[in-house]
């Protein structure tokens, strides 16, 4: 199974980054645009793994209390189009337990630094320019295991397991 730990968004904070999506593409930035159900944070990407029951035994000897999370700016890593996050304490201390986790538990992860976005545009071309970041912030009270599937040509994302946070 194809796995990733990420916090998902309130409704609220996703219907902001579709109208920054919607003016975009009303501007004329193409490339694969995220759906909607799909937006996130990720905070650690396993890949391929059969260590289900391992990940989630792992997620629950994680102990941080409930944080704020808002957005902060917009960039791009190559191709890619993102979302940034604030940077913020709740945040950090919550990836880092995360990876502290699963390097107890002994399950691989892909190391790259934690540099909290959300992707919004894969394969991006077109005349953008950097733009407003979409308003909003939540309160992040959980975090959740996600499994990643190719169903019909698309990408799908789907929870498998959660804790919750406090």
């Amino acid at each position: 199974m194809r796995l990733f730990i990420a916090i998902q968004l309130s409704d609220e904070m996703k219907q902001s980054v579709i109208g920054t999506m919607h003016e975009l593409k009303k501007a004329g930035v193409n490339g694969r645009y995220v759906p909607a159900q799909n937006l996130h944070v990720t905070l650690a990407f396993l890949g391929e793994t059969r260590e289900v029951e391992a990940v989630k035994a792992a997620m629950q000897t994680i102990v941080c209390k409930p944080f704020r999370m808002s957005f902060a700016d917009m960039g791009v890593f190559t191709n890619l189009l993102w979302v940034g996050i604030k940077g913020n304490q709740g945040l950090n201390k919550l990836a880092k337990y995360v990876v502290s986790a699963l390097d107890a538990a002994q399950i691989s992860y892909d190391r790259k630094k934690f540099v909290p976005h959300i992707t919004i545009i894969r394969n991006m071309g077109g005349p953008w320019k950097k733009a407003a970041a979409p308003k909003g912030d939540m309160t992040v009270r959980k975090v959740s295991l996600m499994k990643s599937e190719q169903k019909d040509g698309k990408r799908v994302y789907t929870e498998v397991f959660s804790v919750n946070l406090g």
